[in-house]
């Protein structure tokens, strides 16, 4: 069973810049699609990246051109580079590994693989 450990939140201005890092240990992500989600307060939480076992990326539209996700599998991370931040960016940002994409482009974690999240957020 997968277990993952996000780093990297913080506090940071608006249009600053943070990395998160999402490890895993248990077993290697070099055959999962794994990525990034996001709960704001009171909010549904709601897809951010992901990154499949060939390299391919898929972003959500709120974020496209600002983060990039890449992934290290020398290292079993996940990593989330995130530029020109905004206010509406504030969220606890949850790593998940085993993911699918569901009809309507709804991705999910098949195994229900999560981390525990870290805190995001940008001041205004």
């Amino acid at each position: 069973q997968v277990q993952l450990v996000e780093s990297g939140g913080g506090l940071v201005q608006v249009g600053g810049s943070l990395r998160l890092s999402c490890a895993a240990a248990g077993r290697t992500l070099s055959s999962d699609t794994a990525g990034w989600f996001r709960q704001a307060a009171g909010e549904e939480g709601e897809f951010v990246a992901a990154i499949s076992w060939s390299g391919a990326n898929y972003y959500a539209d709120s974020v496209e051109g600002r983060f990039t996700i890449s992934r290290d599998n020398a290292k079993n991370t996940v990593y989330l580079q995130m530029i020109c931040l905004k206010p509406e960016d504030t969220a606890v940002y949850y790593c998940a590994a085993d993911l699918l994409r569901g009809p309507s482009s709804h991705w999910y974690s098949r195994s229900d693989s999560w981390g525990q999240g870290t805190q995001v957020t940008v001041s205004s």
